[in-house]
């Protein structure tokens, strides 16, 4: 029941305060954006080390996400950022619209180099400074959004259930944008009657509703029976190219109602948020091989890994129709606990980034923690598994093993900050 732009608490378990727009608190290590892109090297010396010992069958991507260059032989020659848009844009828009439900004759596509660069774009477009920017999602919004909200100089307010957000609506006198998520950072997600009812009672306030559909622009129709994201009545809206389904690579694909579309797309051209042409052809072929099936190959394959870390964590493993989650707050308590400690002198976002960069110096899984900075959870993540990744892995009970012997490394130099530091940092 919250209308205000901090997630639910304000404190973890252990009474660290979160950060200012993060659903999480930082410590004395990793501290800031800046250490997060030293840990995300680290974490690239590590993969580097792993190859050149053990060669690239070494690495195994559990991240969820596919963010390679998913070309074909004969796209090469086009990878140019004058060929590429000639030859491919009209094949793109009509993938694209029918990817996201959208009718050619009132709906637009455009490309952006990531969903952030959209939704950041969008804001610089519909949102005035000083005004109001209304959130609404199972849990809460994605810190991107209130970021972007912050620089074009507007307030953002989160909810998470319908009643809140119509209070919300009712009270504040200039929304000048809905943000509504389908699919929240915790993947949790909302139904449809709550998101038509959303996008009902934001245009009977005059006010548009941009769609931060990241991840549900397929896991809601292809998991939960949903409409896509343009069949919602959204305004606009945008998800990326390398989650759940598509191949790649990491862009942001913005479709809505050609007006909006176009004007979003200028701001993003004036500020060198739109993606490189040259990937059109890339952008294509992924749209092209998706197919709901994988989706839900992914899902089956992720059910399969919760069952075996199951045994390992017991009530622990946090599940979600789509994912098995380990929160940051009970990875700190289970080194904790292993070590036999009662103080702790990390928070729980370093315990998860410790164990995330463990299962991949030591047994090559590479999560999706390192893949947003910073990270929009201090959960580390077990979602949308390939099947054929697993497999190659050696199955769930391997790869709940390997997390079991990844905290028993863990717990060992929890008490110990400059030995985390240097983990993650590689300096001390």
């Amino acid at each position: 029941m919250r209308a205000d732009p901090t997630p639910p608490r304000s404190t973890d378990r252990f009474g660290n305060v979160f950060a200012p727009g993060l659903p999480y608190a930082r410590g004395r290590i990793v501290t800031s954006t800046e250490d997060d892109l030293r840990k995300l090297e680290q974490a690239q010396r590590a993969i580097h080390r792993r190859i050149n010992e053990h060669g690239l069958a070494s690495i195994f991507n559990f991240s969820g996400l596919d963010r390679g260059l998913a070309v074909q032989a004969e796209d090469l020659p086009f990878l140019d950022d004058e060929l590429a848009p000639a030859l491919y844009a009209t094949r793109f828009r009509t993938l694209a619209l029918a990817h996201l439900g959208g009718v050619p004759d009132l709906h637009e596509i455009a490309l952006f180099n990531r969903v952030t660069a959209a939704t950041f774009a969008t804001h610089l477009a519909l949102v005035r400074p000083g005004s109001v920017v209304v959130g609404i999602s199972a849990s809460y919004s994605h810190p991107t959004v209130a970021r972007a909200a912050a620089q074009v100089g507007a307030r953002f307010l989160d909810t998470s259930d319908i009643e809140t957000f119509a209070g919300v609506l009712v009270r504040q006198k200039d929304v000048a944008l809905v943000v509504a998520t389908r699919l929240a950072v915790t993947y949790d997600i909302l139904p449809v009657d709550v998101l038509r009812r959303a996008v009902e009672l934001a245009h009977q306030n005059g006010t548009p509703v941009y769609m931060d559909d990241a991840g549900g622009a397929r896991v809601g129709p292809a998991a939960f029976d949903q409409p896509r994201m343009l069949e919602l009545g959204v305004d606009v809206g945008a998800t990326g190219l390398d989650k759940y389904g598509t191949a790649g690579p990491r862009l942001g694909l913005l479709g809505g109602a050609k007006h909006l579309v176009e004007c979003i797309r200028a701001r993003a051209f004036e500020f060198g948020l739109e993606a490189r042409p040259m990937l059109y052809p890339a952008a294509v072929r992924s749209l092209e091989r998706y197919t709901p099936e994988r989706v839900h190959a992914l899902i089956v394959a992720t059910k399969q890994v919760a069952t075996a870390l199951r045994a390992v964590l017991g009530d622990r493993l946090y599940e979600t129709p789509v994912t098995g989650q380990l929160k940051g707050e009970d990875t700190l308590e289970l080194a904790m606990e292993r070590a036999g400690l009662l103080e702790s002198r990390v928070v729980p976002s370093e315990a998860t980034a410790a164990l995330a960069m463990l299962l991949l110096r030591d047994h090559g899984i590479l999560t999706v923690h390192f893949a947003a900075i910073p990270p929009g959870t201090s959960n580390l993540l077990f979602k949308f598994v390939p099947p054929e990744t697993l497999t190659r892995f050696g199955g769930p009970e391997a790869f709940a093993r390997a997390v079991d012997a990844s905290l028993d490394s863990l717990a060992a130099m929890i008490g110990d900050p400059n030995a985390l530091r240097y983990l993650l940092l590689g300096e001390v």
